[in-house]
């Protein structure tokens, strides 16, 4: 029996455009199109006749200085498809439940490459309080909310993403090498939990905790962020157990079967939460 070649659906123009508008996103500031030429090593005469199509279409604004801007149809699209995560419905009771209780900043993240993306945010009801938005990305090196998903990764697929990094100390408290990384995530795996001590911005801490999915894999995490007037390392250790325990029942709707006894080890730490609550609530 012949064997027929598989198809190739890919339309050279379509992707070539996606790739283009993938780099207005990590450029907040705006593109002009000749640094839009450079960094897709196109010829300007190309990348002008693509960046009017996505004007005309509304992905991109142009300002009168000639710099791009995502424009209204990517938001609209980002909103749509936030909202059909399934991790961001299933999660949302838990992320509300988290900021009523500890009345902090409360995350939830998914990886993307070799950062991690805010895909859900609820706000502090405090006056002082961490400015972040959704869709902002994160390094997984030197964030809490990275240092979960790297550790409990497959070691085949650490092995090959680690190398990856790019490990420069963002504040005096980040990892800057490799096995100072290495000796982080391990602690990672035995405490159950991540936290951020003012490594990737300072005056801010945050304390996470992983997200399994149906396959066991974690490919998401949940936490805690506060300034760190209000984020003494001993108030982060006590709220370890309460995110921890968020991760499992939102690992848990996601249709993680934990073994029997993580479920009792977890409930055991969810009871010692709940007896805290008190004195964690600031």
């Amino acid at each position: 029996m012949s064997m027929r070649s598989k198809r190739n659906y890919d339309i050279t123009a379509l992707q070539r455009g996606l790739r283009l508008l993938h780099l207005f996103s990590e450029s907040p500031r705006g593109l002009s199109a000749k640094q839009v030429a450079i960094a897709a090593r196109l010829p300007v005469s190309t990348v002008h006749r693509f960046l009017a199509n996505l004007v005309t279409a509304g992905f991109l604004n142009r300002d009168g200085e000639g710099i791009h801007h995502l424009g209204i149809a990517c938001f609209s699209i980002g909103q749509a498809a936030a909202g059909q995560l399934d991790i961001r419905r299933l999660s949302l009771p838990y992320l509300r439940e988290l900021n009523q209780q500890t009345r902090e900043t409360i995350h939830l993240t998914v990886r993307h490459g070799l950062a991690a993306v805010y895909v859900e945010k609820l706000d502090s009801p405090e006056p002082l309080r961490i400015h972040s938005r959704i869709g902002a990305s994160v390094p997984l090196y030197c964030t809490a909310v990275g240092k979960v998903m790297l550790a409990y990764m497959p070691s085949d697929e650490q092995n090959r993403i680690l190398p990856e990094l790019d490990l420069k100390r963002v504040t005096p408290n980040s990892v800057g090498n490799l096995q100072e990384l290495k000796t982080e995530l391990f602690r990672v795996r035995k405490n159950g939990y991540a936290s951020d001590l003012e490594e990737h911005e300072l005056h801010i801490r945050c304390v996470a905790a992983p997200i399994w999915d149906h396959t066991g894999n974690v490919q998401s995490s949940v936490s805690i962020t506060a300034p760190s007037i209000r984020m003494p390392v001993t108030r982060l250790r006590q709220l370890a157990p309460l995110i921890q325990a968020a991760g499992l029942q939102i690992s848990a709707e996601l249709g993680y079967q934990p073994a029997a006894s993580v479920a009792v080890s977890a409930a055991r730490r969810n009871g010692k939460a709940t007896a805290h609550l008190g004195r964690m609530a600031v």
